[in-house]
């Protein structure tokens, strides 16, 4: 009988780690990021790369949940496991291949600059001569930046984006230079619409700005990587990822 329950509790203790190990954690930025994520008045993740990690989970079969860490911290914490994939607008890029791998893409937007309604649009090198350009930490822009402006114009680093909109209303930088979608998101808000413009999408280079938007992994995560890319590309098959964008964007977002 005592071998009967060592047994039995070991066959529990089995179930468990089955079932722990089908958890698919997937690492955000902890910050608000609309519309493609943002917390609700209870404290819940929601926007369209929440609802797209739903509907992929779902056709993974898989139990899914969200850790938030800060944008400069989310590969470091990836690699010390505290999460399985980054999901949260990533850029593959080939710099960032060197130390993580990624899905396929799961959507491709521009960027762009804002700036002050009285500015004269404009993304060139000569248009940005001798300002100063917010740019989040650790992106792409951060790099197109280097490439394309830094012999005419000064960067300002933000940890947040948050923290650019509000020295660029208030008038201590003269550009925001970011992802369309989230910079479009801030000049529809009751904050960025008085005060501010679009001054144009910069000239696309892949090799900065990337191949569009993945789920960051661990290079030695190719099943799971299978997994969501099968996902992926079934929810986009089905329809789903379409309905999906629809309730966000009147556009096609998945992109070239």
């Amino acid at each position: 009988m005592k071998l009967i329950s060592i047994l039995l509790a070991g066959a529990a203790l089995a179930a468990t780690a089955v079932t722990a190990q089908a958890e698919v954690r997937f690492g955000i930025m902890n910050e608000a990021y609309p519309p493609f994520f943002a917390k609700d008045a209870g404290g819940t993740w929601k926007g369209w790369e929440i609802d797209l990690m739903n509907a992929v989970c779902a056709e993974m079969k898989e139990t899914c949940s969200v850790v938030d860490v800060s944008w400069d911290g989310l590969i470091p914490a990836l690699q010390s496991k505290k999460f399985d994939v980054i999901w949260s607008s990533m850029s593959i890029t080939d710099e960032r291949l060197k130390t993580i791998d990624f899905t396929n893409k799961y959507y491709n937007t521009p960027s762009k600059l804002i700036g002050p309604k009285d500015q004269k649009p404009g993304v060139t090198a000569d248009d940005v001569a001798d300002k100063t350009i917010g740019i989040q930490v650790s992106t792409i822009q951060s790099d197109y930046y280097k490439k394309y402006f830094a012999e005419k114009a000064e960067e300002q680093t933000y940890q947040t984006l948050d923290e650019a909109f509000q020295d660029l209303a208030a008038g201590r930088i003269d550009y925001v230079f970011g992802d369309s979608i989230a910079l479009d998101e801030f000049l529809k808000s009751d904050f960025g619409k008085d005060c501010c413009a679009d001054m144009g999408n910069v000239e696309d280079d892949p090799a900065v700005l990337g191949f569009g938007v993945g789920g960051g992994l661990r290079k030695d995560d190719a099943e799971l990587k299978a997994k969501l890319n099968d996902a992926i590309a079934a929810v986009r098959a089905s329809g789903k990822y379409e309905e999906i964008s629809k309730a966000y964007f009147s556009f096609d977002i998945y992109g070239k």
